[in-house]
């Protein structure tokens, strides 16, 4: 692992990406209706971020509340559509009704972004089989990262699950990255660190308010920078 920790911050705008940016963000999710929980943002604002930060930008690729895929033909043109615009990094991933992962949405998707990374977001903490999931994305072409909390019910309750996986990375099935959100609060970061986890994402945690609708403010995103440079605290 990086000796730096990676901080990842979701930004539903140009105005969200420019205050995240200067705040010391390595990296956005990028995502629009949070009201839903995060779906594919739309293709213009995609391209006024683009034109306003030059820090790696991971555009969520869903289209409902949940994680079952509602049009996967919809989705993928929409994936084209922003990989035509410069976009070549994603964040995604599918589960059926039953709860186990939605492979061929996933590999079909994956053919519309050819070559691009990304990342295989929170459906994991959702699946019936957290153990299923990691085996069965194994080796997915592009597949770097795990946004996780460890725990559907976010990473207060999950921080066990990450300690047990973290310290499995490496191994078939634990090779991606783990990014830590969901719930996550200044106070799990020296436990997260000292575990050996160097990937950190936030949403409202750096707004000014408690909601959406409230600006991203530079000066949270720093506090969290400064956090996250700290020297780790070992296990």
């Amino acid at each position: 692992m990086s000796d730096r920790a990676i901080f990842e911050v979701i930004a539903t705008s140009a105005e969200d990406a420019v205050a995240a940016a200067a705040g010391g963000a390595d990296r956005l999710e990028l995502a629009g209706e949070m009201a839903a929980d995060g779906l594919t943002p739309d293709l213009a604002e995609f391209a006024r971020i683009r034109a306003a930060v030059h820090v790696p930008l991971r555009v969520m690729l869903r289209d409902g509340n949940g994680f079952v895929v509602r049009d996967l033909d919809g989705l993928c043109a929409k994936a084209q559509a922003l990989r035509a615009e410069g976009a070549e990094e994603f964040v995604l991933g599918f589960l059926t009704p039953e709860g186990e992962v939605d492979l061929a949405s996933v590999r079909t998707l994956l053919e519309a972004i050819p070559g691009c990374s990304w990342t295989f977001h929170r459906a994991l903490d959702n699946a019936t089989s957290r153990e299923e999931v990691r085996a069965a994305i194994d080796g997915l072409p592009g597949l770097d990262t795990v946004l996780t909390a460890g725990s559907a019910a976010g990473v207060a309750t999950g921080m066990d699950v990450l300690a047990h996986e973290v310290a499995q990375a490496g191994a078939p099935g634990y090779r991606p990255r783990i990014l830590v959100g969901g719930g996550l609060k200044t106070q799990h970061i020296p436990r997260l660190r000292a575990a050996g986890i160097d990937g950190f994402h936030v949403g409202t945690m750096v707004r000014t308010g408690s909601g959406w609708h409230t600006p991203l403010d530079t000066g949270l995103v720093q506090q969290w920078r400064r956090l996250l440079d700290a020297e780790p605290v070992a296990a």
